[in-house]
């Protein structure tokens, strides 16, 4: 028999899967009553499983007319955002390599574009100071994520 969690997850996985979009609006009392829960253990869970690290974005409003949208957001974003948020003036050139080698790595990029990049970088970090070569830096994680 599986936990209340293990079924409060189900039942929004399966909602999930239901649509199209990748989007589900739920109410708390709807799926309190349909598993016969509190609705503190449906906010548990909502809190240690459908996370952004996990792949969701999750909105939540109680009360009357309260809901939860819970989002699906594809794990190469994340990873995108990730690197973004990790690039600063004081990034190293051979971590920005190993961001190439992981999308590489990872097949979110081809070979080609691998190949490409390699020399962008190494312009980028030998002829633009900081603010300019992270927003380059910046621009072309943007535009692969918006290409994946």
């Amino acid at each position: 028999m599986s936990n209340i969690a293990d079924l409060i997850e189900s039942y929004i996985l399966g909602q999930l899967a239901q649509q199209n979009d990748g989007h589900v609006e739920l109410r708390r009392t709807d799926i309190a009553n349909k598993i016969d829960c509190a609705p503190s253990q449906i906010s548990y869970v909502l809190s240690t499983r459908f996370t952004p690290t996990k792949g969701f974005v999750v909105e939540s409003r109680r009360g009357l007319g309260g809901f939860i949208r819970i989002s699906q957001v594809p794990t190469e974003n994340l990873v995108y955002q990730d690197m973004m948020d990790k690039i600063d003036e004081n990034t190293s050139i051979e971590t920005v390599r190993s961001m190439i080698g992981y999308l590489l790595k990872h097949q979110m990029i081809t070979n080609r574009e691998a190949a490409l990049l390699v020399p962008v970088i190494n312009t980028a970090y030998r002829n633009l100071e900081g603010e300019d070569r992270v927003a380059l830096l910046h621009a072309i994680l943007l535009t692969l994520e918006r290409m994946s």
